[in-house]
């Protein structure tokens, strides 16, 4: 009797030990839950849940709410938990890493590019990173995935993809062609040097790309990554100088020159190679990678005195700026940069005008500390402005698209409102574009 009474109490205690600790798993995915739909909502309420680039898409038919995309996404509050299974919170602040979609054990993670509703302009590109036209390949942003990690893969792909078709038995001045010196642009130039490729690469600015464009301090997420003819490059955060001077002392190393300042005017495809036109000269190839970006020229406001001297469209110098009245102009990650940039430079006084009515595409780190500055007032923020008109002493701003207009007074302009898809030159070079409406761009093969 005694044995039974011992066995019901042991049976008991461990049903009770069982019962607490599930009250305790449920209690915690309960809160979990309500921590992530608050987030939820306020993300819809600030503009954030709706995606503007490349963004995860999650299957609910698959997700088991392992929470290992969550873990491996390098960002903050992009992806929560809600009753057991990811959702999307934060996907206008989606960068594109593309962590989650390798993280999750049963593929339930799609990266799309586009919505339903708002589409996004991209050439044409196979799985080999190849165009409509044959031999010519688009690698990195302008293809629609972004990150210097992604850009680097795809370049290096690319050339391979290349080098395996390549008619040798055609006579051209080069085998290959590499249009721009980013981060896709310098693996293209690599690979092909490993490859024993004849090459030409052209850069129409400066070694570097978009990110040479970056804020001079600016820090740039990225993740290990193999470089041809270097290996393994291990960077959590690092400055744009020491990125730069990575790249040009691997170049160097290699013997690989890049013909920077020549900007390529015109690509056509002859009959059985390419025929590229620069500023600086007509070359031939047997095959064209284009690594431009998707910012081909920046992005202008088309105002009266837009063309004055004290306008510019990229921060270079930042520490050389004192003293100064100055108006950034541009609701994204790189004018919020370059203003808490200025705002720290001794004695200038910094505005910050969009015409959002709040900033919607910025990273969590970057809408801590504009708010930060803007609560100590070293950065002043105008939402739901446009710049009417620039003069050599102030600008005039319309607030709310009315005729309500603020006269600043003003010593420097900073454009920094994002960049122009190239697509007159891709559309003249033949290359097809389409429009994604919520397409995967990377996603599991079943």
């Amino acid at each position: 009797m005694e044995t039974v009474i011992e066995n019901y109490t042991t049976y008991f205690f461990v049903l009770l030990f069982t019962a607490t600790i599930l009250l305790w798993y449920l209690r915690k995915h309960y809160q979990a839950s309500k921590v992530t739909i608050s987030k939820i909502e306020t993300a819809k309420k600030l503009g954030f849940h709706e995606p503007v680039s490349l963004h995860p898409v999650v299957d609910l038919n698959r997700c088991i709410g392992s929470g290992a995309c969550i873990t491996a996404c390098p960002e903050q509050d992009i992806i929560g938990i809600v009753d057991g299974q990811a959702h999307v919170i934060n996907a206008s602040r989606c960068v594109g890493h593309g962590a989650c979609f390798h993280a999750c054990p049963l593929n339930a993670i799609t990266l799309c590019i586009g919505t339903e509703k708002r589409g996004v302009d991209l050439p044409h590109v196979s799985q080999e990173y190849e165009s409509n036209i044959p031999g010519l390949y688009i690698a990195g942003e302008l293809g629609g995935m972004g990150l210097i990690k992604n850009a680097i893969e795809q370049g290096k792909q690319a050339v391979n993809f290349f080098t395996k078709k390549m008619d040798k038995r055609v006579k051209t001045d080069h085998d290959l062609i590499i249009v721009g010196a980013g981060p896709a642009g310098i693996a293209a130039s690599l690979t092909a040097f490993k490859n024993n490729l004849n090459f030409l690469t052209l850069e129409q600015d400066t070694l570097g790309g978009t990110v040479y464009n970056f804020p001079r301090a600016k820090l740039i997420m990225t993740s290990p990554v193999e470089l041809p003819m270097h290996g393994k490059i291990k960077m959590k955060e690092t400055s744009k100088p020491e990125l730069l001077e990575l790249w040009r002392s691997i170049l160097k190393e290699n013997n690989i020159t890049v013909n920077e300042n020549e900007k390529v005017e015109s690509i056509e495809r002859k009959q059985n190679y390419f025929e590229v036109k620069s500023s600086k000269g007509t070359y031939t190839s047997k095959g064209v990678v284009i690594a431009i970006g998707r910012r081909g020229s920046p992005r202008k406001l088309g105002v009266p005195g837009e063309g004055k001297e004290k306008v510019a469209y990229r921060l270079l110098e930042p520490e050389m700026i004192l003293d100064k009245k100055i108006l950034v102009v541009g609701g994204g990650d790189s004018a919020i940069e370059a203003a808490l940039m200025l705002c720290h430079e001794g004695g200038n006084k910094v505005t910050l005008s969009y015409r959002g009515e709040n900033f919607s595409r910025i990273k969590p780190r970057n809408q801590e500390n504009i708010t930060e500055a803007a609560s100590q007032n070293k950065v002043e923020i105008i939402f739901n402005s446009n710049v009417k008109e620039i003069f050599e002493d102030k600008v005039i701003l319309t607030i709310n698209n009315s005729d309500q207009i603020l006269e600043l007074e003003n010593d420097l302009v900073y454009v920094l409102a994002g960049g122009l898809l190239p697509t007159d030159f891709l559309q003249k070079t033949g290359i097809n574009i389409t429009k994604k409406f919520g397409e995967a761009i990377l996603k599991h093969e079943d």
